[in-house]
């Protein structure tokens, strides 16, 4: 079984909410998980110490277990010095090839 650390979506239309869950990587974003560790209000300004809320001790043992964060989340990890921070690869833009004929 892979697990992901992942955002799961909560809250109303246009009011965006999530929660950080451990989850095995087959089951839907908004569906099955194992475990909450943490949120993310994203409408919170971007200094205010509730926009993102961990359980540190939960989120070392899920790493430790192998789960695997995803990019958004693994910022936030590297943020609060849980793990390092995601490394950044500039993307090669390159023409698509053109089609003959």
């Amino acid at each position: 079984m892979s697990l992901k650390i992942r955002l799961a979506r909560a809250g109303a239309k246009k009011r965006p909410y999530y929660h950080i869950v451990v989850a095995d990587s087959r089951s839907p974003r908004d569906g099955r998980f194992i475990e909450r560790i943490g949120t993310y209000n994203p409408l919170l300004p971007a200094d205010h110490a509730e926009r993102v809320r961990l359980m540190p001790e939960r989120v070392t043992h899920w790493l430790g277990q192998g789960a695997l964060a995803t990019e958004r989340v693994a910022r936030f990890l590297g943020n609060a010095g849980l793990a390092p921070p995601p490394v950044r690869h500039e993307q090669t833009k390159q023409p698509l090839p053109r089609k003959k004929g």
